[in-house]
């Protein structure tokens, strides 16, 4: 992916503005996200398999979808989700989500409400692509839109993207990207063990009364 070489050209800046993550740190983040990720598998798969079949029986079409994002230093990845959308949701190309997007559909709004459609994406934390805890991953083009319209935008790259983060658990649908991006930013440089415990916490908030962002 064309990002990559402009993400790794930004390295000589990444310890002065990140500081060096230590390897304790990132150590015990992997391995708790692995357990953790593994048993909310297990815990949320009647979820899942109660959504598939709502998801089925409300329209034609795939249960799942996949759809390429930018990962760490530019890297694409496959990123899967429970389909919340019509199949017909990008017939005039890549767009935005928007609050009470007209393209959701009834089931997609209860799952995106409640962040169940986000669940097929611990599979990407168990396969390395994504953390647990970090900046949502983006579409390439709206990546290098947002790059233009925020200089600095791709500096999130230089941590995994993540099944939820700071931004999501501060902001609510209606921050810009470059508030999101801001609070982004504030994650990366402030990272901690503590720190993503606490927005574990608050994401637990955020599902339960449909609030944050996306």
């Amino acid at each position: 992916m064309r990002l990559k070489a402009s993400v790794e050209n930004d390295a000589s800046v990444l310890t002065g503005e990140l500081g060096a993550a230590s390897m304790v740190y990132s150590i015990v983040k992997r391995a708790f996200e692995i357990i953790f990720s593994l048993a909310l598998l297990i815990f949320t798969l009647p979820v899942l398999v109660l959504s598939a079949i709502a998801i089925k029986i409300e329209s034609s079409g795939p249960v799942f979808y996949k759809q390429e994002r930018v990962g760490l230093q530019g890297k694409g990845f496959w990123i899967y989700k429970l389909r919340s959308m019509r199949t017909d949701a990008e017939k005039n190309g890549p767009q935005w989500a928007a609050k009470n997007d007209p393209r959701v559909t009834q089931v997609g709004k209860f799952i995106r409400k409640t962040r169940i459609d986000e669940l097929p994406q611990i599979l990407n934390v168990l396969n390395g692509d994504m953390s647990l805890i970090g900046p949502r991953p983006e579409r390439d083009c709206f990546t290098e839109q947002f790059e233009k319209e925020i200089p600095g935008f791709k500096k999130r790259l230089l941590v995994k993207p993540g099944l939820t983060g700071w931004a999501q658990v501060t902001g609510g649908y209606e921050v810009t990207p470059r508030e999101k991006w801001e609070q982004d930013m504030y994650y990366i440089q402030n990272r901690s063990i503590s720190m993503d415990l606490r927005i574990l916490l608050r994401t637990v908030w955020v599902v339960l009364s449909g609030s944050g962002a996306r």
